[in-house]
């Protein structure tokens, strides 16, 4: 598919996610197959440019093209200096985001909250629009709440802006991530506007992704918490929509090795005291369904050296391959010992 003049290699997005898609998950899950990787959200405050977060939410050293930077903020001329910023910082889209239903975000009226005051909406996509010359793309949800769904309205003004893609995640900003994304909204949504639409929201499976591709017509779906210890979805997806077949599982080798891959650029990307605490939230999700998985996360909650964390990786994983090196880790049914502490 193509986002304005930029070619995207597939229909696959990684969805932005604050605290996760940094940029080692990011370049871990374009590996896998991510044709597009959203950054967490840049503060459109320029007091805070200089701070340690957003500049590291701002490095795409090494990154994969396209970069996309997410931006977040409510004043129109703040989001349109964020957007310069970061365009001159490598960024090759600027995402606007006015889908996080997080309250620190709502309760200074961005993120969804945007969507209860069209108007700023319309000022906010139009300055950003203006003050780039790349594309930009807008993230939203479905409305405010389940009585006030305005997507329909929101797109609208969005494609009479310029924005070059919309995002939509199947829920309200009052849902939360509760209960099942409907995606009505999206497919009404993809039947009103011509610029591409990404799908959001529980698509936790190939099977998933090409249903909700066929019943909106959407142009691409965007994963989310399914890629958290599982980057190999894009993949699996990617294989599935080309041949109606699944791709074998990864081994307890290849999750092995993509986890101290994983924890090794943290510890990189973010200093060894930091990284170390950043990979204990990606080692709980890799190993997540795993046998005496909760015994190897509590006892890993503990350890406070970068190189007992990564023996303690090591000794779990080289336990299992010892009963079955190829049998894919959603299979197995072994007792693992405990990992020393």
């Amino acid at each position: 598919m193509k986002i304005s003049n930029l070619s995207i290699k597939n229909n696959l997005f990684l969805a932005p996610m604050a605290g996760v898609t940094d940029r080692p998950f990011r370049m871990l899950c374009k590996s896998f197959g991510a044709g597009v990787a959203v950054s967490e959200m840049v503060t459109s405050n320029s007091l805070l440019y200089g701070s340690e977060k957003t500049k590291r939410r701002a490095d795409h050293e090494g990154e994969v093209d396209p970069i996309s930077v997410q931006i977040a903020g409510a004043d129109p001329k703040m989001m349109a200096d964020a957007a310069k910023y970061n365009k001159d910082n490598g960024a090759q889209i600027i995402d606007i985001n006015m889908g996080c239903p997080a309250k620190k975000i709502c309760n200074v009226m961005a993120g969804s909250a945007l969507l209860k005051n069209e108007k700023l909406v319309h000022d906010i996509v139009h300055s950003v629009v203006n003050s780039v010359d790349i594309p930009v793309t807008l993230k939203i949800r479905t409305g405010w709440d389940k009585d006030n769904r305005n997507a329909l309205k929101i797109a609208q003004i969005a494609e009479d802006a310029g924005i070059k893609a919309l995002s939509i995640h199947g829920r309200t900003r009052a849902c939360l991530y509760k209960g099942n994304a409907e995606y009505d909204t999206i497919a009404s949504v993809k039947q009103s506007i011509s610029i591409p639409v990404i799908a959001n929201g529980d698509i936790t499976s190939p099977e998933k992704a090409k249903y909700v591709l066929d019943y909106t017509q959407a142009d691409a779906v965007m994963i989310g918490r399914a890629a958290q210890g599982r980057p190999w979805i894009f993949r699996e997806i990617e294989y599935y929509l080309k041949t109606g077949k699944h791709l074998e599982l990864p081994t307890v080798n290849e999750i092995h090795i993509t986890t101290i891959k994983h924890v090794k650029d943290l510890y990189s990307f973010y200093g060894e005291e930091r990284g170390l605490r950043v990979a204990r939230k990606h080692i709980s999700w890799y190993t997540k369904g795993l046998k005496n998985s909760a015994q190897f996360r509590a006892s890993m909650n503990k350890i406070e050296g970068c190189g007992e964390q990564i023996n303690a990786i090591n000794f779990y994983f080289e336990e299992l391959k010892e009963i079955s090196a190829f049998i894919p880790y959603e299979e197995l049914q072994i007792t693992s010992k405990m990992v020393p502490a």
